[in-house]
């Protein structure tokens, strides 16, 4: 798989920040769009269709199913700019929400009858999905999953509920991880395609995450028949499947947080130059400057161990410890930045809503998602001491 070079690189992050400062933002502010506002599936979907147009949407994928082949590390690149851009809408543009991220791993294991249904149409902006893993008595112990998938001739009928399925509130068809066989333990769990507008399959709405952003549902399934063919791989490879894609969506995460935490610096170093107090600029305080200092030497050591975990990645490494180890550290450094940044403005940055606030709210969410700073720091020590 081909990355682009330098130039080609270069030209890609100059059409990224073309879109989001000149059409998404200017966008957003006409639509008075904010963090917690709803907005249609359609319009979402002019976003995916937009970003595709423009060689945005999917560009980790193959050359061959109309991405650019782009490398861990490059993705992490852009992953940080749109977030730290300061559009509200920026994880549509990528494919984060329903789009290519969603679908990971699966491209190398998917039939062509399960490319044209669903992974050419989610690759094209056309369809939404999920990955529906964790339910509300699991949470990171994945293989502890209850849903259940029963061979009936050639379909699966599936029961069983999913919660908190990120990205579901787009979607239009799901990755669901079920049991297929309940002696097996891990081994006993598949992967299997099902559309959302099956009958049986309900979403639910019942909360709400701390940052507002109705992104995520319940998945309730109740004998839901569907296709054999929408097996992905062979029963029982669903937990390797999930786990594949879990390592690196940890580390992928990561940039996200650090493009946040670096608007919440971007803004608190502003706001210290025109910020008075006491006949002058807060940035002159000693208070003031060493908290600025601590947020630029996180940041700077969030950005060197993410890139030195994605281009291990790119050499094709095992990278679940330094994925781990980059979620931990990442997670918690950039939601301290977050907190300085809300010192540092005062009442200002308490005030709901304002970026600053937002940023803060939404960072402390990611020291739960994809596994907590605890689950991490199990996965860790069973890698540090693993005997071979």
């Amino acid at each position: 798989m081909l990355s682009p070079s330098r130039s080609e690189f270069t030209e890609i992050r100059r059409r990224l920040h073309d879109y989001l400062h000149a059409e998404l933002i200017p966008f957003e502010k006409d639509k008075s769009l904010g963090y917690e506002d709803q907005l249609p599936k359609e319009a979402v979907r002019g976003i995916w269709k937009r970003s595709r147009e423009l060689g945005l949407y999917g560009l980790q994928l193959p050359r061959e199913l109309g991405g650019r082949g782009l490398s861990v590390s490059e993705l992490c690149v852009l992953k940080d700019d749109v977030a730290s851009s300061g559009a509200i809408l920026f994880p549509h543009v990528l494919g984060d929400w329903g789009g290519p991220s969603r679908i990971g791993n699966l491209i190398k294991y998917a039939t062509p009858y399960q490319i044209e249904r669903y992974i050419t149409p989610c690759i094209r902006g056309e369809k939404g999905a999920c990955f529906a893993m964790t339910e509300a008595g699991s949470g990171s112990d994945a293989a502890s999953i209850k849903t259940r998938a029963i061979r009936e001739g050639d379909e699966y009928v599936i029961t069983g509920r999913k919660h908190y399925i990120t990205a579901s509130a787009f979607a239009d068809f799901a990755i669901v991880m079920c049991v297929t066989d309940p002696e097996k333990g891990a081994e006993g769990i598949s992967a299997v395609l099902v559309d959302l507008d099956r009958p049986g399959v309900t979403l639910s709405y019942d909360y709400l995450p701390m940052t507002g952003q109705h992104v995520d549902a319940d998945i309730d399934m109740q004998s839901v028949r569907v296709p054999a063919a929408n097996l992905i791989g062979t029963e029982g490879s669903g937990f390797k499947i999930a786990m594949d894609r879990v390592n690196v969506n940890r580390l992928l995460h990561c940039p996200t947080m650090i493009g946040l935490a670096r608007q919440a610096y971007r803004m608190a170093v502003d706001y210290a130059h025109h910020r008075q107090q006491f006949g002058g600029p807060i940035s002159r305080f000693q208070a003031i400057q060493h908290m600025l200092a601590d947020m630029a030497t996180a940041l700077y050591a969030c950005e060197s161990m993410v890139l030195n975990a994605a281009l291990a990645a790119d050499e094709g490494r095992d990278v679940r410890k330094e994925a781990s180890m980059c979620k931990l550290f990442v997670s918690e450094r950039c939601f301290e930045i977050a907190d300085k940044a809300m010192q540092i403005h005062g009442n200002v940055g308490v005030t709901k809503n304002h970026p600053v606030e937002f940023i803060f709210r939404r960072l402390r969410l990611y020291r739960i998602v994809t596994g907590t700073s605890e689950i991490q720091r199990n996965t860790i020590a069973k890698e540090i001491l693993k005997r071979d």
